[in-house]
Order: structure tokens, then sequence, then C-alpha cells
């Protein structure tokens, strides 16, 4: 046996991927890179900022300070200040001379209000996590394993290939058998195809994915709009007149009839309530863009395996609209491009494809390798 032979041998057992193992299942990503910054960012905010301002409340002790007279004593001045936290409700009074009332508890509420946004923030990912990802999960370890075997029989029928020309006595027949095996698609792995089209014909797992970025639009939207009126209606007044003469002490003659008082905690919430809702419009066309990029076909993937024989997805036009399981599946195929061990191979080979010449003479992996192992470079014209 020559050196070159025995070279190409070897540089096809080589090119065999290695059997795949079990932690592949458990290095599945069930989420795309933007979703994760999102889930990071819209849960992981507002979470963050409300620890931040219990920290503070805790170490700053009241988050009230009132103005009481000088006659009273110092437990008449904490208990005021406990009084007008407990109510608060400014008392004022009107253009025309009437007294009115607001109610300010919407600030006192403000941090646990941040904890429910940070719950509903989380629902739209609990959503994906137990109605698709299971699912998802299922269908990306089956597609990764059979593009992977699909290579690894291509290489494999390229080593029979080689052998069946080495003891053939003519180069002509064997070229014109393997012209006549290709046309009659001898070649092909049909499960595979056949599964990615079904999924084009399924809408389970996009109709999930769009129902989550749309509840996730809507709850940061509501968010925002909870903010402005909040802005709107409370942000402006961190001084308020608080009525004690209650209960008991509504007959006592030496306590005024109102306390003007002061919010201490004031400007921390103003600052979290526009950290939250700007950082919120910002991410709204992040959201918008994940619902949008299910318009449009990620065919790069495909058509690095469209060198395999017979797998020829793109070619025969089967990719109609895009809104479909496939699609999302391709997406997060992209993203566990790491667990596809073939495409990296077969991206460099497609790569060597593009710079040969005689590209007429390369239409799959089978020719390109064929060529490598030391095969006929040219093959009959028809």
């Amino acid at each position: 046996m020559s050196l070159s032979r025995t070279a190409a041998e070897y540089m096809l057992s080589d090119a065999l991927l290695p059997d795949p193992s079990s932690s592949r299942a458990k290095g599945l990503r069930l989420e795309l890179p933007s979703d994760r910054l999102l889930k990071f960012v819209t849960v992981g905010l507002p979470l963050c900022l409300v620890s931040l301002a219990f920290a503070r409340e805790f170490s700053a002790g009241s988050q009230i300070s009132c103005f009481s007279p000088t006659n009273f004593t110092g437990k008449q001045s904490a208990y005021t200040d406990t009084a007008c936290w407990d109510s608060l409700i400014h008392h004022g009074f009107d253009a025309e001379g009437r007294a009115v009332t607001k109610s300010l508890w919407a600030l006192k509420v403000f941090p646990y209000s941040l904890l429910v946004v940070a719950v509903l923030m989380y629902l739209p990912y609990l959503l994906w996590r137990y109605a698709a990802a299971p699912a998802l999960h299922s269908d990306l370890l089956f597609i990764i394993d059979e593009l992977d075997k699909s290579y690894n029989r291509s290489v494999r029928l390229v080593q029979h290939m080689r052998k069946v020309q080495q003891a053939s006595t003519e180069p002509e027949q064997f070229w014109e058998e393997y012209e006549r095996a290709r046309q009659e698609r001898y070649f092909e792995f049909p499960l595979l195809e056949r599964y990615l089209t079904c999924k084009q014909h399924t809408h389970t797992l996009v109709l999930m994915y769009i129902l989550r970025n749309l509840l996730l639009l809507l709850f940061l939207a509501a968010t925002c709009l909870y903010l402005v009126f909040l802005h709107l209606n409370l942000f402006f007044q961190d001084e308020f007149s608080c009525s004690i003469k209650t209960g008991l002490l509504q007959a006592e003659p030496d306590i005024p009839p109102l306390i003007p008082c002061k919010l201490v905690f004031f400007s921390i919430f103003q600052l979290i309530s526009i950290s939250v809702g700007s950082v919120y419009v910002l991410l709204t066309p992040v959201v918008i863009y994940n619902a949008l990029q299910l318009c449009q076909w990620d065919k790069g993937l495909l058509s690095v395996y469209e060198m395999l024989p017979a797998f020829d997805l793109l070619s025969r036009r089967m990719l109609s609209c895009p809104l479909n399981d496939l699609n999302v599946i391709l997406l997060f195929l992209r993203a566990n491009i790491s667990e596809l061990t073939s495409f990296s191979r077969l991206n460099a080979v497609s790569t060597l494809r593009e710079a040969t010449a005689n590209k007429e003479d390369i239409d799959t992996v089978i020719d390109f390798m064929t060529l490598l192992a030391g095969l006929e470079t040219t093959k009959p014209k028809h």
C-alpha cells in the first residue's frame, strides 16, 4: 500500500466523530443568549434595588420625619412619627379652601410592588421552562445526534467508496455507478430530513415563544405605566400635612390640627423608579427583536449540512413560512452550536469548497472527501 493511500485512510478515520457523551443532554441551552440577558436584568434589577432600599430602611430607622410642636415630649414626638407613617394621608385644601385628603400609601408599598414586578417578570420564563423547554430539549437532542450521525455515515461511505474504487478495474464504470446511486437517492438519510420537514407543520414551540415575549412586553409596559403614575401623582410630594387628632386625642386642645412631615426615603424611591423605568424602556426593543427574528429563516446552519448527500431541505424550497417550530429549533441549534461537533468540520470543508477552482466537480462532502482520499479529480461529463 502506498504512503498516500495510508495517509488517506488515517485522515478518513480521524474524520469520524466520537460517540456523544451523556453530558450532551445536560449541556443543552434551552434559552437564547438574549433571553437569558432579559431574564437576568428584568428580574434581577428590581430585586437588587429593593434589597438596597430595605437595607437603607433597616440602617436608617424611621422613614419619616415630622416637625412636632416644641411642647411635645420625646414619646409624643415618637408617637407622632409612628402615627403619621401608619396613616400616610396628606391633609390639604383645594383652590376653594375646602379640606381634601390624599393617600400616599403607594409610596409605602413601593418596595413590595417591585417584588411583585420581579415575580411577574419571571412568569414568562416559568411558562417557557415547563410548557416548551421539555419538548425543545428532546428535539434538539435528537436533531444534534442525527446531524452528527449523518456526518459519520458520510465519512464511512467515503471509506467504502475508496475501497470499491481501488477494487474496480474501470474508473469510468465506478463513476457511472456513483452518479446512478446519487440520482436514485441511495445515499439518502430520510429520517432527519423528514423529521425537520414535519416540524415545519407544527406551531407549538413558536406560539409558546411568541406568547412568552408578548407577556414580557406586556409586563414591561405595565411596569413603566405604573412608575409613570407614581411620578405624576406622588413622586413630586416629599412633604405632607398629617393629622393625629383622632381617637382619644381628638379632644386634646394642645395638639395642632395638622403637623408637617417629610419623607426621608423620597429621593431613594425616585432614583429606584427612574432606574427601573429607564432600563425597562431600553429592553423593550430587545423583546421586540426576539419576537421578530422568527420572521426570517436562519439558513446558514442548514446550508452547511446540505453538503451531506440527499440533505436538500433548502434546495428543494421546502422552507416556506418561517413561523413554525423548525425556525425556533434552528435558533436554538445556533445557540447550541458548541454541542454540534460536525458543524465546525463541515463549515471548514465548506470554506475549502468555496475556495476550490473547479467547483463544478464538487457537489457534496462525499465528493470533497473522495478527492482527499486520492480518487479521480474529475468525473465524466454528461
